[in-house]
């Protein structure tokens, strides 16, 4: 893995910045946010690119095993590096002689091992990675609330029984959430944001002192794989958009590169799945009624 999002973040990397808190890699991430935010950066090709690539670093910082995982494997690219420079040509050359020796009657290559552990450490960082989208893509498998759940449910929009007679597709539906700093986002704000790209159903919002998130229901799976690709909020206070359940299309978009969108699906706060669960089941239920 080339990356290291340390950097990404404007942050000091190495040992310093496995000793950053989350609230300092949170107010970088910011920072830079309101820096690359494609508003801002209208006349660049590649603005929507690099504030995915921004939010993808922070995502994997801000998790704690991710990031324990990303700090092991730069500590062992710090420790070979410091290991070569350590040793000039004789000292390698001796060292190559012992490793020879060492090869010969079947003894571990010290350099075999290191590059196995960090194949290892690489290996586990990409299936946390992996966890993390799993989680915000498999919602329902959890059954706890969570803290942080007092449900306010504000702005609900009396639209089309969010569904229109043919019932509640997930994939139609985003999640979107923000911090509680700057312009805060009222339903009529989000729908002006999201009506952009296609028809926008009906709205949900929960807020909290430090956090806001909603489900935002779209008229069609096109209009809300749009609006995820494009939607970033204000350069003050920019959104997390993401499926509630990824869509699986062909020709719609561009295929980004892998290590590009690992962490697309941006993460919400802990206990959002409780809420969603709940409030896609309020959903459900109002489109049967209109049926009826």
């Amino acid at each position: 893995m080339d990356v290291d999002h340390y950097s990404v973040l404007g942050l000091p990397s190495g040992e310093e910045g496995a000793s950053l808190t989350p609230k300092e890699i949170t107010k970088a991430y910011r920072e830079k946010a309101r820096d690359l935010h494609p508003d801002k950066r209208k006349d660049d090709p590649n603005a929507h690119e690099n504030f995915i690539k921004l939010k993808s670093s922070y995502e994997i910082l801000i998790d704690e095993k991710a990031r324990k995982l990303f700090d092991d494997l730069l500590r062992v690219k710090r420790d070979q590096q410091r290991r070569f420079a350590q040793q000039d040509s004789k000292r390698r050359k001796m060292m190559s002689d012992l490793e020879d020796r060492e090869r010969a009657s079947f003894a571990p290559d010290p350099s075999v091992q290191a590059k196995a552990e960090e194949e290892r450490i690489a290996r586990k960082l990409k299936e946390e990675i992996a966890r993390i989208r799993a989680m915000h893509a498999n919602k329902g498998a959890s059954t706890g609330t969570g803290p942080g759940l007092n449900k306010e449910t504000v702005g609900k929009e009396e639209n089309n029984g969010a569904g229109g007679g043919m019932g509640l597709n997930k994939e139609m539906i985003l999640k979107v959430s923000w911090e509680k700093i700057g312009e805060d986002y009222t339903a009529q704000k989000l729908r002006e944001l999201f009506s952009r790209f296609g028809e926008v159903e009906d709205i949900v919002i929960k807020s909290s002192k430090k956090k806001g998130s909603a489900l935002v229901v779209m008229a069609t799976k096109e209009a809300a794989i749009a609006a995820t690709g494009s939607v970033s909020g204000s350069l003050s206070n920019p959104l997390l958009v993401v499926p509630l359940k990824p869509a699986v299309v062909s020709d719609f978009r561009a295929p980004q590169k892998a290590e590009e969108t690992d962490l697309s699906s941006n993460l919400v706060g802990a206990g959002y799945q409780a809420f969603e669960d709940a409030v896609f089941q309020k959903l459900t239920k109002a489109a049967e009624k209109q049926q009826k």
